[in-house]
């Protein structure tokens, strides 16, 4: 089963892009990130017709994310657990059934956190971007937990704002100081992984040069400057299934392409 993570930096803008690239790739599902865009303005029909079910957790202008599926899928359910005052559009599960197996499909966005603002100790500041990126990951960490705790085989895909590393930026020096960069943010990248997740991407692939991201300012995407920040992390029983993880890079040189590019997995399921 092929599953992609594509954040589409808003689907009105990616209506014929998108179309266009699941016809050439044929996925089996792909979580979208940044739809940008209600639940009743999606335009679901274009993707229906494409043979997708549809489910999107949906916010007006900003952030978003959705599934689309050639599977049924079950038991849907929107918004990351932990703090029911956060009304932002980041988080969807669906669980989807393969021939042999089925996994519980965690579709993230997670939140940039810049402005970086911290206090004179170096703690970030209550109430502001960066505090809630860090507090946003501890929670996807104890959904992370909950999902371990009961056995059931899983994934969490979509744009992390995280750069893991210094080889998954052309210019790591240029990013420190960024929230996808900071100390913090490894620290919480680190605690994900070390409950025994499988970051699919490196499993397969190792060395620089491998970006998800090109900025659309000041030719990055000519220049190749670029970094890596579209991520699946997989439970160790998911982690078994992989096959192939790659980063349909090529699509980014299209016509009105989103920032990101598509990654995908391919699991025996």
């Amino acid at each position: 089963m092929k599953i992609a993570t594509f954040n589409i930096n808003g689907i009105k803008a990616r209506i014929n892009a998108l179309p266009d690239w699941l016809d050439s790739a044929q996925p089996d599902v792909v979580l979208m990130q940044e739809i940008k865009s209600v639940d009743e303005a999606f335009p679901r029909e274009v993707f229906e017709d494409l043979g997708y079910n549809v489910e999107v957790h949906g916010q007006k202008s900003f952030n978003g994310v959705g599934i689309l599926s050639k599977l049924p899928l079950e038991d849907v359910t929107r918004g990351l657990p932990g703090d029911e005052g956060d009304e932002q559009a980041r988080y969807i599960e669906a669980t989807v059934v393969g021939d042999h197996h089925s996994v519980r499909l965690c579709g993230l966005y997670l939140p940039n956190g810049n402005p970086v603002e911290l206090e004179p100790d170096g703690s970030p500041v209550a109430g502001g971007k960066y505090a809630y990126k860090l507090a946003w990951m501890d929670r996807l960490r104890a959904r992370a937990q909950e999902l371990l705790a009961e056995e059931t085989p899983f994934l969490m895909a979509g744009d992390y704002n995280i750069i893991p590393q210094a080889e998954d930026a052309a210019k790591p020096e240029s990013w420190v100081g960024d929230a996808l960069y900071r100390p913090e943010s490894h620290d919480k990248w680190r605690q994900l992984l070390n409950l025994g997740l499988t970051e699919a991407f490196r499993a397969r692939t190792q060395g620089p040069d491998h970006y998800s991201f090109w900025d659309y300012q000041a030719g990055a995407w000519n220049r190749n400057n670029g970094i890596r920040i579209d991520h699946f992390l997989l439970c160790p029983y998911t982690a078994d299934l992989l096959r192939d993880c790659q980063i349909d890079k090529e699509i980014r040189g299209f016509d009105k392409p989103s920032d990101h590019v598509p990654v995908w997995v391919d699991l025996a399921l």
